[in-house]
């Protein structure tokens, strides 16, 4: 028997709300990937991690919140906590992969084409994996063509996001790249979730497992406490916000360790050639002696 699908049971609620948590994770995690490529060589590993970390968060978040919306209307519908774990897991690496590309290689076409792919097909795997925690009695089938169609919307989406945070050319850049990260995400889920069509069988029972309320209520403090910290990160620091650069160039010629910053004329600190020099205790001039 066919069952009667609905994604929207909660009406533009569960769709406005999951669009958010995927822009706010991508926000942050974008941010991330811009710091990344402005600070020193040694710190650059830790603001990637985090950028993975919150973008995987929010497109998980992001998921299982639209997932509260779908329902069937024959059978009820639980899921499996290990696949579900799992799908988090998956979400946060694949799309590490990506972004430490990007964060390495830089805005060249290899690098974002290579960082695009995976992070998309970490977002597609994420969610055909969470779509497998699901437990109810009949089997899920997928129209080839749409699943297609909703991994390639999640691999050009996520490429162009990288891009534009890639260009560090400031805030706007990131948050319109949040924005397309979003897209990405929310897009690749309804499509991928019009795809699907759910046949019934067995007994009129209620499988094992917990609902989408159970175990969505539980983890969501654990991914938006980390987006909430990463958020605190981000306002506190003004390059992340500004996606400016300080003034550098390397001093001591060549081989020399920098950059260190340009002095300025005035500054306390700063030997200026106009000024006495210092004189050490004690020192007497030649006219005084």
């Amino acid at each position: 028997m066919q069952g009667t699908v609905d994604g929207f049971s909660y009406g533009v609620v569960t769709p406005v709300v999951a669009y958010v948590m995927a822009c706010l994770g991508g926000a942050l995690g974008l941010r991330c990937t811009t710091r990344s490529l402005l600070v020193a060589r040694s710190w650059r590993p830790g603001w990637l991690a985090l950028g993975s970390a919150a973008i995987g968060s929010g497109i998980w978040t992001m998921h299982f919140v639209a997932m509260m919306g779908f329902t069937v209307e024959e059978a009820p519908i639980r899921y499996d906590k290990a696949l579900t774990f799992a799908s988090l897991a998956v979400a946060i690496v694949m799309v590490g992969i990506g972004i430490f590309i990007v964060g390495y290689r830089g805005a060249t076409g290899t690098a974002l084409f290579t960082g695009g792919t995976i992070t998309g097909l970490g977002v597609a795997s994420m969610h055909y994996l969470g779509m497998a925690g699901m437990r109810l009695r009949g089997t899920l089938d997928y129209n080839t063509l749409t699943v297609a169609a909703s991994v390639v919307i999640a691999m050009v989406a996520a490429t162009a996001a990288l891009w534009a945070a890639a260009q560090v050319k400031g805030f706007l850049w990131s948050l319109g790249a949040s924005l397309v990260m979003g897209l990405a995400v929310t897009g690749m889920h309804y499509t991928g979730m019009a795809a699907l069509s759910v046949h019934l069988h067995g007994p009129d029972t209620v499988p094992a497992g917990a609902s989408s309320a159970e175990i969505l209520a539980p983890m969501m403090i654990g991914p938006l406490a980390f987006l909430l910290l990463a958020g605190v990160i981000v306002m506190f620091d003004p390059l992340m916000v500004m996606g400016g650069q300080p003034e550098t160039r390397t001093l001591g010629g060549k081989g020399a360790r920098g950059p260190y910053p340009v002095p300025r004329s005035g500054d306390r600190h700063v030997p200026d050639s106009r000024r006495e020099p210092r004189r050490r205790p004690g020192y007497r001039s030649p006219q005084n002696r």
